[in-house]
């Protein structure tokens, strides 16, 4: 009895919850329905009246399907017991959960976390603006570097000419001669090269400052709350004024004029005649300016190879920034959204554990019916009526054998017979065949009357 009771109780649970499960998976269609229209209407071109309607009628027949796939997968699935038929039905559910997610899921993701995935793509192009920034301004102060070795170049230039001139160190003739022309000449290529790396440094200084006002314009729309559409307009503008000051803070170095500069110092180098009185004075600043022009090739070749060093490193690329839709952000950045991703899938596939619940229940129906003894199916009509059939026998004087009255005490015992008033032998007519023995015990719950 127990058992029975088990089942019946499962069966009137489910009958239950069924108006439950079905107000459920409406909730849940129309939810849906309305996280898809949120998507899709960002995804949609035209006027107001025209996008409103063909969101609202790709939303309502998102909800519509998502009702009747689950609701038959719910009716289907549970009754289904053969494993090949249940496998396919499987199969089929599978398929209908992966459309549910190309048509329904990744826009309601969208609607979910739109504006910050759009907010996060802002976030990384201006990281990457910034990282432009900063190496346009490390490229251009590196002709900086420069400065030093010309400026020790022109100081020792000049130096020589002083001492020259004074004392005569280097032609042992004390006045300004051919020597001291020269080592003046070099002296002023080299403070006028100097003053060209100098005065770059002040326009990339004023530059960069105004490229670190357009990042601090463009933090701002990142992280100041409100519509996200002004303000992804208004960071493109940003983004396109800081590109013109990448590219004009790149143009402002001066490794390439440096280089230049520096090559013209050997291949320019033009030397005074000797103007010597004597012919060994004449021989000795020769020899001086021959000295001079080894030490300018040195020094231009060692400028030269720290300008080829400076060009050689890599340009900074020129940026551009895309903008997104919202559904196309949350693709793009779906790692940092995998918690909307769950919720969004979760509503249309959480009909799921429902159907896999009713089948649970439906198979522990099935196998307590099947575990119930044959006594226990027999109704009280079924009773009712065998017991009238067993009397309209004993009426018509047609009386069982005693060896069906011994195999069947069941029989006696539901009509209230005792064993021993069963009539013996004597009194049992032969068997002519014309009498069909009736099992009536042996019927089944839902059989109905005998048919001939």
């Amino acid at each position: 009895m127990q058992l029975k009771n088990n089942a019946y109780r499962l069966n009137e649970t489910v009958k239950g919850v069924e108006t439950m499960t079905r107000f459920a998976l409406a909730v849940l269609a129309l939810a849906s329905g309305v996280y898809t229209y949120l998507g899709v209407r960002g995804l949609l071109d035209g006027s107001a009246t025209f996008v409103f309607f063909a969101a609202i009628i790709y939303s309502a027949a998102v909800s519509v399907a998502i009702y009747a796939f689950w609701t038959f997968m719910m009716r289907f699935i549970p009754l289904v017991v053969s494993g090949v038929q249940r496998i396919s039905l499987f199969i089929t559910m599978a398929i209908g959960a992966m459309m549910i997610i190309a048509m329904s899921s990744w826009l309601n993701a969208a609607a979910l976390a739109g504006s910050a995935a759009l907010e996060q793509h802002m976030a990384v192009t201006l990281q990457g603006y910034a990282e432009d920034l900063d190496n346009a301004h490390a490229s251009a102060l590196a002709s900086q570097s420069l400065l030093p070795d010309v400026q020790r170049a022109a100081e020792r230039f000049s130096r020589l000419a002083a001492d020259e001139r004074e004392s005569g160190a280097l032609t042992g003739s004390i006045g300004s001669g051919s020597v001291v022309q020269l080592l003046t000449q070099m002296s002023a290529q080299m403070t006028e090269l100097g003053s060209t790396i100098t005065s770059s440094r002040d326009e990339v200084a004023g530059i960069f400052a105004q490229g670190s006002e357009r990042l601090a314009s463009m933090r701002e729309l990142v992280s100041t709350p409100g519509a996200i559409e002004p303000r992804s307009d208004q960071f493109q503008a940003e983004a396109v004024q800081l590109t013109a000051l990448i590219a004009a803070l790149q143009q402002t170095g001066v490794a390439a004029s440096v280089q230049r500069a520096s090559a013209d110092l050997s291949a320019g180098f033009i030397a005074p005649v000797a103007n010597g009185q004597n012919p060994d004075l004449a021989n000795r600043q020769d020899q001086v300016m021959e000295t001079v022009r080894a030490s300018v090739a040195a020094q231009s070749a060692a400028l030269s190879a720290a300008a080829n060093e400076i060009l050689a490193q890599p340009k900074v690329g020129q940026r551009r920034f895309v903008p997104l839709s919202s559904a196309e952000a949350v693709i793009r950045y779906w790692t940092d959204f995998i918690p909307s991703w769950a919720g969004a899938i979760s509503i249309d596939l959480l009909p799921v554990v429902l159907v896999l619940v009713l089948m649970i229940v439906n198979d522990a129906l099935r196998r307590d019916a099947e575990s119930l003894a044959e006594a226990e199916n027999i109704t009280a009509a079924e009773m009712i009526r065998a017991m009238a059939l067993y009397r309209q026998m004993q009426d018509a004087g047609v009386v069982l054998p005693s060896t069906v009255i011994a195999e069947t005490p069941e029989v006696l015992a539901e009509a209230n017979m005792d064993p021993e008033q069963a009539p013996d032998d004597e009194q049992t007519p032969p068997d002519t065949g014309s009498v069909t023995p009736i099992d009536a015990a042996k019927r089944q719950r839902g059989d109905g009357p005998g048919r001939t």
